[in-house]
């Protein structure tokens, strides 16, 4: 018995030893795997939104059962991509550096083909290439979606309503005019006209009466060519302002009941201390046609607020046109661009014309460090990830838009040559279990001597 049981007491501290110089070659493997890591982070500490890596270790257990011999498992490397830690946001002198302050990733694609590849980025670094469209880095095409004249959008939660933003395909181009906003004093000493009591809805339209006051403004249609539109008004009574706001019978489509160029009209009050009380309904939007058979124009005409002295006035003063905003016209030569926090993408010409004219999106996921990382400092959706939703910037747990802004790497320097050495201490000690297991098994060979 004693014979039979010492080969076998022997071949099994044989097979342990063997188990210790594997447990040894996977520890190799696994800090040769987190060093890979570490050179990653290292050589892209200055790569704009770079996500690092973390390499953490898991066990390898060949039998759990602890008897009167053991075998060894071993490590095995576990990477982890820190794809939700924030870098820092880092001020930048160019107009089309974005970063996204919170969660989430920009749309971008491969190339300006409705099917190309879809990724996602924290790569900000935006600039025109030579057809216009907005690529970082990597050459990865910034998507949004593109905003109608009233500044709307469809978001159907699909990637394929989204489009390359482009900017300069706008020079040259029309924008209609959407607001109007007048700031002017009526003089309260002026007389009640002599026709106030016979007046009629169209008489300073037709110049069957003459306004006490007017001023004239030029608003543009969807073509870019420009109309002129006036404003005019007589004083009925005390505090009362009949007015009207009309144009050439033979440029504009409106005949309001009847009158040949009258687009409103209705009654202005002001209170005791010169501040607007009320204007007419029919003063709020107003709906332009045009003889040259453009699109109608609808018109948001702001004169102010109720009890309030940012638009019309009445005070003792001379009436005046104080101050009015009207957008619109022929556009011209792009200046610079701006993005809002809420991702709003505007186009500022050199005739300091501002459009809005994409809403960018922010696509967020459940589990954002399963994504799929991908070459150029990019992502894919994975299973881990879970789908994507996509929304306008700081919209339902999205982050928000920094302009001129980019996001630093999140790789530690300090932490990474810290870990640098650790690695490279468990790799040596790794390599000595090995050395050391191959002097016993060599003990073992000479025992036949």
């Amino acid at each position: 018995m004693g014979a039979e049981r010492r080969p076998t007491t022997f071949r099994r501290y044989t097979l342990s030893l063997y188990s210790a110089l594997y447990a040894g070659v996977s520890g190799l493997s696994a800090q040769s795997s987190a060093m890979a890591g570490v050179a990653d982070n290292i050589t892209n500490i200055n790569t704009v939104g770079y996500k690092s890596v973390q390499t953490e270790f898991r066990t390898l257990v060949t039998d759990g059962r602890s008897k009167s011999s053991y075998s060894a498992g071993g490590v095995t490397a576990a990477p982890q991509s820190l794809i939700s830690k924030q870098g820092m946001l880092q001020s930048s002198s160019s107009d089309t550096d974005i970063a996204i302050d919170g969660a989430g990733f920009f749309v971008v694609r491969a190339d300006s083909n409705p099917g190309s590849e879809v990724s996602f980025t924290r790569a900000g670094s935006f600039k025109p290439d030579a057809e216009g469209f907005l690529r970082n880095t990597s050459g990865l095409m910034l998507q949004g979606w593109r905003l109608d004249t009233n500044g709307n959008y469809v978001d159907t939660g699909s990637l394929d309503t989204l489009e390359p933003v482009r900017l300069s395909d706008l020079t040259g181009t029309a924008m209609p005019t959407s607001k109007l906003e007048i700031r002017a004093n009526l003089q309260s000493t002026t007389p009640v006209n002599a026709a106030a009591a016979t007046y009629a809805a169209g008489q300073i339209a037709n110049g069957t009466v003459a306004p006490q006051f007017s001023r004239s403004i030029d608003v543009y249609d969807a073509q870019g060519t420009a109309h002129r539109v006036t404003v005019g008004f007589i004083k009925v009574g005390a505090n009362e302002w009949q007015a009207e706001v009309y144009g050439a019978s033979t440029d504009v489509t409106n005949a309001l009941g009847g009158v040949p160029g009258l687009i409103a009209a209705g009654k202005v009050e002001f209170n005791g201390d010169g501040s607007l009380k009320s204007l007419p309904a029919t003063f709020d939007n107003l709906t332009l046609g045009w003889q040259n058979k453009a699109d109608p124009l609808t018109l948001d005409f702001k004169l102010g607020d109720a009890g309030a002295l940012n638009g019309l006035t009445q005070f003792g003063s001379e009436s005046a046109l104080i101050s009015s905003i009207v957008d619109g016209g022929m556009l011209g030569n792009l200046a610079s661009i701006e993005v809002s926090k809420t991702g709003r993408v505007s186009a500022v010409f050199d005739d300091g014309t501002t459009r809005e004219v994409f809403q960018l999106p922010i696509a967020t996921f459940a589990n954002p460090d399963g994504l799929t990382r991908m070459s150029g400092n990019a992502f894919q959706m994975s299973a881990q990830s879970g789908n994507y939703a996509i929304n306008k910037a700081g919209a339902l747990g999205a982050g928000q838009i920094a302009s001129s802004s980019l996001e630093a790497s999140n790789a530690d320097l300090a932490g990474e040559f810290t870990n640098m050495i650790r690695f490279q201490r468990a790799y040596s000690a790794s390599s000595k279990i090995i050395t050391t297991v191959d002097d016993m098994l060599q003990e073992v060979s000479n025992l036949k001597r």
